[in-house]
């Protein structure tokens, strides 16, 4: 009987998973990070809160499995919320999903599933994975385009995607609330989390302050010609793309263009002046363990909520890869990663740069 580890947050997806595994015959253990929080905030952060653990410990209960906690707090912070804090002190937009999946689910609580003597990691995730032909796995778009999770996975290597298993990716989201109630969970009706768990609710300008109140430095917003308009109230506090909150008065709606980090400049600009359709990414991962030898079309996302848009890829030097669309993106974000499909297969993905 092959032995899986699941790992659990007291959330629906992750419980139908361990759930669905059991029903499987796997023999199913649940496993549960204990995440770093802020003081004062520990009942807030939403994957590891007393309530998610209780509700974690109940899921595996009511399966009969076993169930361990693992700490992880000091790794999760100077791994995932150190990134995040620098990647705003650098000036760029980071991903902290994807840098958790990276470095915590698929590597610090993979080899803890492997001390135990697991065959496979499953999580909650909405995402597939296939075998081809020559024994290679590929990681696929889940069949709930609306829930698809793909894009924060695009890091999974083949010797990680060996030992991965995604149960909830070939259902849609109302199935596994269905499924959630026939299995009699008690997480069948908790509502799904869309926030960073360390920011336990709320924005993420409040938190930077509390942890990084050297990111709040005020300076020039300007023009793409360098007309001054106003003062920002900190780098950190603005995307590209943004047209709210920059608080300065304007006949047209301005945009935020570029953000200097070397003079702390805040570049804005009209709708027209926005967007590109060019990016480098750099710390590129390839699914299949190889970066393709030419260039080639693909369908390409820039951030976990944006649609994907045509464009052609071409790998170069350094593990880095250029990309240009056929149409005018509106919000490229150095930071944030992007990610190459071909339908729903996962070609690979990296850090915009």
């Amino acid at each position: 009987m092959p032995k899986v580890v699941v790992a659990m947050s007291g959330g629906v997806d992750s419980s139908v998973a361990a759930a669905l595994l059991k029903q499987q015959g796997y023999e199913v253990i649940g496993m549960m990070l204990r995440l770093w929080s802020e003081t004062g905030k520990e009942e807030s952060n939403r994957c590891c809160t007393p309530d998610s653990m209780s509700l974690a410990r109940r899921v595996a209960a009511r399966l009969d499995i076993p169930f361990y906690v693992v700490d992880a707090k000091d790794l999760f912070y100077s791994t995932v919320v150190q990134f995040f804090l620098d990647g705003y002190a650098q000036g760029v937009t980071p991903n902290p999903c994807v840098i958790c999946n990276r470095k915590i689910k698929w590597d610090f609580l993979l080899k803890h599933a492997l001390a135990l003597g697991a065959d496979f990691l499953a999580t909650g995730h909405y995402a597939r994975k296939q075998a081809t032909e020559d024994g290679k796995w590929q990681l696929l778009r889940s069949t709930d385009r609306a829930k698809d999770q793909s894009y924060v996975l695009h890091v999974l290597t083949q010797e990680k995607l060996a030992k991965a298993l995604f149960p909830v990716g070939e259902y849609p989201k109302p199935e596994i609330r269905k499924l959630a109630g026939e299995f009699d969970l008690p997480t069948a009706d908790r509502s799904d989390s869309q926030d960073l768990c360390f920011l336990a609710g709320e924005d993420y300008r409040e938190f930077l302050l509390r942890n990084a109140p050297e990111i709040g430095h005020p300076g020039p917003i300007l023009t793409k010609k360098g007309k001054p308009l106003g003062e920002h109230q900190g780098l950190a506090f603005y995307t590209i793309g943004q047209r709210k909150g920059l608080g300065i008065a304007s006949p047209i709606p301005l945009y935020v263009l570029a953000k200097e980090t070397a003079t702390n400049t805040l570049v804005v600009g009209s709708e027209a002046e926005l967007g590109s359709c060019e990016l480098i990414a750099r710390d590129i991962n390839w699914i299949s363990g190889e970066a393709p030898a030419e260039s080639f079309g693909a369908e390409v996302k820039t951030r976990y909520t944006a649609r994907q848009s045509k464009a052609m890829v071409k790998p170069v030097a350094g593990n880095r890869a250029e990309v240009r669309f056929d149409t005018l993106q509106r919000d490229i974000t150095p930071g944030q990663a992007a990610v190459f499909y071909d339908g729903d297969l996962v070609l690979g993905g990296g850090t915009i740069v």
